[in-house]
């Protein structure tokens, strides 16, 4: 120990030095295990229990629990629901076919009198069975849906996500299955958060060209959204979260830093109603209107007043269902309205 007090005291410059590459190595490892674990899913077990725990505890962690999250990373256990559409009263049939990364699995629900073709994508750590209450609402309004579960979710095959970089396939192959199993009903393309995100990078890219959009609470780029989450923790999030969208992305074979639906949207012309809960701590109004300002083609905007990140067809109906015929009314001549 005194040679090496010593050799510190000889060479400032160079201890310095090393102990700034010491703690580089330490935290690009950290963000490289933390972009993993937030990107693949795992079977439940006892961490994936007392993480969960951590989570819901939110700004009431100790600086123990902080410690914990931040050397071990989360634990997430891969999106699955047991409730089915006919626990709702919508009869369904089940389909599979094949995605990126094997098998998705999708529900249909028709309608006798369908006015259209609703088809739907979920958010980041969900699943179809989370967007039930938007097609109960719809298929109130006389709209067919068709949800599938993106890869790594649900039933379909597969164990992470590349929060909507790749879940763009799923939605092309999603849309095309839908498209040429009922070709005479318009399509509607609906998209949850990162659903949302998956959409707006499938028609930047021409993949898709549905008659109508609907879509709420996109991130506008990768890096907002993860700073957003090290600010509901209470944690730093640089360079953080940085890192993790670098090597995040790195992981998934894409640059994290160009992974910026506001950037999409420039490419995006199809007709688009675009809705936000204003008490979103995850993705602000001004990210949402900054979307809005870049979409291409024929658009609107709705703001829900008290909500947050989270369903405004189950905690809002009324005011979802009313807005979203309205939109689709003015596009689609057989819609009626509130049927």
């Amino acid at each position: 120990m005194r040679k090496l007090t010593l050799w510190i005291a000889e060479h400032p410059a160079l201890t310095a030095l090393l102990c700034l590459l010491i703690l580089f190595v330490v935290l690009n490892w950290l963000a490289y295990c933390h972009a993993r674990s937030m990107t693949h899913f795992v079977e439940t077990n006892r961490r994936t229990r007392r993480t969960e725990k951590l989570r819901q505890r939110g700004d009431s962690l100790s600086f123990g629990d902080r410690l914990r999250l931040a050397v071990k990373g989360v634990a997430l256990e891969r999106p699955h629901e047991t409730i089915r559409p006919d626990d709702v009263d919508l009869p369904y049939e089940a389909h599979t076919y094949r995605g990126g990364e094997g098998r998705l699995d999708a529900w249909y629900i028709p309608h006798p009198h369908s006015a259209g073709l609703v088809v739907l994508f979920h958010g980041y750590l969900a699943c179809k069975a989370r967007l039930l209450p938007e097609v109960r609402a719809l298929h109130d309004l006389g709209y067919a849906c068709f949800l599938v579960d993106f890869r790594g979710c649900g039933d379909s095959e597969g164990d992470r996500t590349s929060i909507g970089y790749h879940e763009a396939d799923d939605v092309v192959r999603t849309m095309n299955y839908a498209r040429a199993r009922w070709p005479e009903e318009p399509a509607i393309a609906f998209g949850q958060s990162m659903g949302a995100v998956a959409v707006l990078r499938a028609l930047s890219r021409r993949s898709i060209e549905p008659n109508t959009v609907l879509l709420e609470c996109p991130f506008d780029r990768l890096s907002s959204t993860v700073e957003s989450r090290f600010a509901s923790t209470g944690l730093p999030s640089f360079p953080a979260a940085h890192l993790l969208v670098f090597w995040g992305g790195l992981q998934h074979g894409y640059n994290g830093f160009g992974h910026n639906p506001v950037e999409y949207a420039r490419r995006a012309t199809c007709p688009t109603l675009l809705m936000h809960g204003l008490d979103d701590v995850r993705v602000s109004k001004e990210q949402i209107e900054s979307i809005y300002n870049n979409l291409a083609g024929e658009k609107s905007l709705h703001f829900f007043e008290g909500i947050g990140h989270q369903s405004y067809a189950a905690h809002r109906p009324d005011e979802w269902k009313e807005c979203v015929a309205r939109f689709l009314h003015a596009r689609n001549r057989h819609v009626v309205a509130g049927r």
